[in-house]
């Protein structure tokens, strides 16, 4: 009797609640949230645009979730991309990575972080933060060896 009570007081317990959506129009650059949020190719304004944009791809292509971050600094994480299930990560999002995009969705809060469901992309600004000016390429072995002569 006494192993079954846990296992009672766990059946009754409600379910956690889930987090209700807001729907929001939000303009931000698509971002490798791994090297946006961990610091491992540097600061935050080092690793956006067209400075990151190599990383971005390969981080992406290997499953990397994007993020999506607006001119306030505040950092979406992309659940799903315009409808498709398989967008979280992955190489589907190839064609947008450093891209300023502006997107229609629902966002959910919890816990501080901003998750976004991104039903529709209304505008593709392409890459407009040129921050190899600023930083160089990140990482630097990213430039061939030729190109870099």
């Amino acid at each position: 009797m006494r192993r079954a009570i846990p296992l009672i007081l766990a059946l009754a317990a409600p379910p956690a609640l889930a987090a209700e959506g807001e729907r929001i129009q939000v303009t931000g650059e698509v971002i490798d949230t791994w090297c946006y949020f961990s610091g491992v190719m540097g600061s935050p304004d080092a690793v956006v645009g067209s400075a990151h944009h190599t990383c971005a791809l390969w981080c992406s292509a290997g499953g990397i979730p994007v993020g999506l971050l607006a001119p306030d600094g505040t950092v979406y994480m992309v659940l799903k991309m315009d409808g498709s299930d398989e967008t979280a990560g992955g190489d589907t999002n190839l064609h947008i990575a450093s891209h300023t995009i502006e997107a229609d969705g629902m966002v959910y809060r919890r816990d501080g972080l901003n998750y976004l469901v991104v039903e529709t992309i209304t505008a593709d600004r392409d890459i407009v933060n040129a921050t190899h000016e600023d930083f160089g390429v990140i990482p630097g072995f990213a430039i061939p060896e030729e190109a870099a002569q």
